[in-house]
């Protein structure tokens, strides 16, 4: 058994090739020798969101708190609220933040697969985001 103490794992400010806006993120867990998956809880400033990505195992978002946006590729803007799960296939491009007006926050658990947990691309441009 492990427990992980909350403070044991630095929170960290989103870096700015990943993420437009403020954004925070607090580790949860890590990959262990014999597991795959990695979680984190994400807080998005009002506007704040991440640039497209894909997953090669795919991701779980739970929300938290507040208000939010996710949006796969070719589809429309989709609102989120706390207790929705958010689930994005394996390869699926997408992107997730906040709302203009609300802060959101969420867990984001993804799987390791192949050395790899998250290929990021483009920035999602303001006019993408406000469409």
């Amino acid at each position: 058994m492990e427990i992980i103490k909350n403070g044991m794992l630095p929170s960290m400010p989103g870096p700015g090739d990943w993420f437009t806006g403020q954004v925070r993120i607090d580790p949860l867990f890590q990959k262990q020798e014999t597991t795959r998956a990695a979680g984190a809880m994400v807080t998005f400033e009002p506007g704040a969101r991440t640039a497209w990505h894909t997953h090669p195992a795919g991701q779980t978002l739970i929300v938290t708190s507040g208000l939010g946006w996710v949006q796969r590729e070719g589809g429309p803007i989709e609102e989120i609220r706390p207790g929705d799960v958010v689930w994005f296939a394996p390869g699926e491009k997408h992107w997730h933040g906040a709302s203009p007006k609300k802060a959101m926050a969420h867990m984001a658990i993804q799987e390791e697969l192949d050395g790899k947990v998250v290929e990021w691309m483009e920035q999602v441009t303001d006019a993408q985001y406000r469409k």
